[in-house]
């Protein structure tokens, strides 16, 4: 199923990129696994999906013990407390959803006890929903100021999560805000951040944040299918 699912996707992603002139090889794809079994991870890593994201430390931390294979790339998509981010930093390969200070401080202090330089998003809070984390878009320029000081953490983009809404379309101000925002932030000309990655879209939205200009989409239902226990931290 994870293997059809993905064949089906990755025409859609095509699909997408054609309609606006872009090129599918540059749209970077996370498969969610939150709540799936790390079978569930083996079968997408058999297939060729190699970057998995997870909501929760502890449920990411399990399965990595259980999923050996190196070439994995793990990716923590969920909203991180500062007392966490020490059971990740050892190896963790893109923080998506830095949205103050004290957990960039936090990143930087065990970037540096463990000797490497952490990579992370900033994530932008764009929908009036009080369940959604996030910097205000008006203060998300001097966030990422203020953080690209730090040696051991590099900003390399924004990200956001559109509206829960049945129309994807309803996604599309979400983006194209964060879109105009990493152009300010570009214009600004901050030492040592990039701005690569737009990290845009899901399972429902994708297409439209691919549209608007997403290098990374976040795809759960899309590949493994509906979850089948409740979605809870582990």
């Amino acid at each position: 199923m994870v293997g059809e699912n993905l064949e089906i996707l990755r025409k859609r992603i095509q699909n997408a990129c054609r309609r606006c002139n872009r090129r599918p090889e540059d749209i970077l794809l996370v498969g969610v696994t939150k709540t799936f079994g790390p079978e569930t991870v083996r079968q997408a890593i058999s297939v060729g999906l190699l970057d998995v994201g997870e909501n929760y430390v502890q449920e990411l931390i399990d399965k990595r013990k259980l999923v050996t294979d190196e070439t994995v790339r793990w990716h923590f998509i969920g909203h991180l407390q500062s007392n966490k981010v020490k059971y990740l930093a050892g190896f963790i390969h893109l923080i998506h959803a830095v949205d103050n200070d004290s957990v960039a401080e936090e990143i930087q202090k065990r970037g540096e006890k463990a000797g490497r330089t952490i990579d992370v998003l900033v994530e932008v809070h764009t929908t009036d929903e009080a369940t959604k984390y996030g910097v205000k878009p008006g203060e998300t320029v001097e966030l990422v100021k203020r953080i690209s000081r730090f040696d051991h953490l590099r900003v390399q983009g924004l990200m956001t999560m559109g509206p829960f809404s049945d129309d994807p379309n309803d996604s599309r101000p979400s983006f194209q805000q964060v879109a105009e925002l990493k152009k300010s932030i570009i214009r600004e000309g901050i030492e040592k951040v990039t701005m690569e990655h737009l990290s845009m879209g899901m399972s429902h939205d994708f297409e439209v944040g691919i549209e608007e200009g997403a290098t990374i989409i976040r795809i759960g239902t899309a590949i493994f299918g509906e979850r089948t226990r409740e979605d809870r931290a582990l």
